[in-house]
């Protein structure tokens, strides 16, 4: 059925849902898994958001949210490991998360992605945006979501 399912996450509990599913039907169908965690750029400019910090500090920045990041996927990787199913986790450097996504999923041939999504609506969605939208839409490879 699925030979490589790629499972996103955030660190959230919502998303440790999604890390949870995917290892059940990691173990399920004895697909290998992928956990995936996107992490942006720090910000260059102030109008992207960002404080001016200098070149050291913004690589100590996103350094550390990088080894935040592992931490995070190798967790996951563990509790699939203890499920006996063979996981791989992979930290991605992009300031599009959904794109980051699609790209993992390429690269490592998934038959499918899971993802959390907060479920939000009208307004909050609109200036939120939804991440698990965008994958939804331009993704080639299947898309479950969890909610």
């Amino acid at each position: 059925m699925y030979k490589c399912i790629l499972v996103a996450t955030d660190g959230s509990d919502l998303s440790q849902l999604a890390v949870s599913s995917g290892v059940d039907l990691a173990k399920l169908t004895g697909a290998k898994l992928v956990i995936v965690k996107i992490v942006p750029f720090y910000a260059r400019t102030y109008f992207e958001g960002s404080m001016p910090v200098s070149m050291d500090d913004q690589a100590e920045i996103e350094q550390r949210w990088v080894d935040e990041s592992q931490a995070i996927v190798d967790a996951a990787k563990a509790q699939a490991e203890t499920k006996d199913v063979q996981a791989k986790a992979v930290v991605v450097k992009s300031d599009l998360v959904a794109e980051g996504i699609i790209a993992a999923a390429t690269q490592h041939e998934a038959d499918l992605i899971i993802m959390a999504s907060h479920g939000r609506r009208g307004l909050k969605r609109l200036l939120l945006g939804s991440e698990t939208q965008q994958v939804l839409t331009h993704s080639h490879t299947p898309v479950l979501i969890l909610r």
